[in-house]
């Protein structure tokens, strides 16, 4: 069974870079990228805790980006030829990318978060992993303007907030 989280987690940061996108140049991207990427993989690793987790949704799949789209107004209009490279939207998971969104907006939860991780089967042994998300530097604030602020982020991470807190909150389960 694949037990793997990285498609899913590529493609969820993808969506959340191009819906929110950098502002700068090549550096600006990288860090964006980065952040999204950290936020991203917190949140899988919570909703997926255990490597069963993370078999079952690579073999059902994570549900895709219509609803996300949708949302932010970035839904495909038909005019889109087979050329067009949409296939990755289908490996975006909604809950993910709703959590995410609520981190990177959020430092309490995100430091929150990220504690937990240690009582995921995929978690790190410490949080400097996670610098970018947790402790962003100007750089890092700049770059990802867009895609931590607040406001904009609302309507994606206001989504599944409830089952993001249900988790972090005391009496929490670990499987999904």
């Amino acid at each position: 069974m694949l037990t793997d989280l990285s498609p899913l987690i590529a493609a969820t940061a993808r969506w959340l870079t191009v819906a929110y996108p950098p502002s700068g140049g090549a550096l600006a991207g990288a860090l964006c990228e980065a952040q999204a990427r950290q936020a991203v993989t917190v949140a899988a690793w919570l909703r997926y805790p255990t490597e069963i987790d993370a078999a079952l949704v690579t073999m059902a799949g994570p549900g895709g980006t219509a609803r996300l789209d949708w949302i932010t107004g970035a839904e495909r209009t038909g005019e889109e030829g087979p050329d067009d490279d949409w296939a990755w939207r289908t490996w975006v998971d909604e809950i993910v990318a709703s959590w995410a969104a609520g981190l990177l907006t959020d430092p309490e939860l995100a430091g929150l978060a990220v504690e937990a991780l240690a009582e995921c089967e995929h978690g790190p042994g410490s949080m400097a992993g996670f610098r970018r998300l947790l402790d962003p530097g100007d750089a890092d604030r700049h770059a990802a303007a867009l895609l931590r602020h607040p406001d904009l982020l609302a309507p994606v991470a206001e989504l599944h907030l409830d089952q993001l807190l249900d988790r972090l909150g005391p009496g929490r389960t670990l499987a999904a």
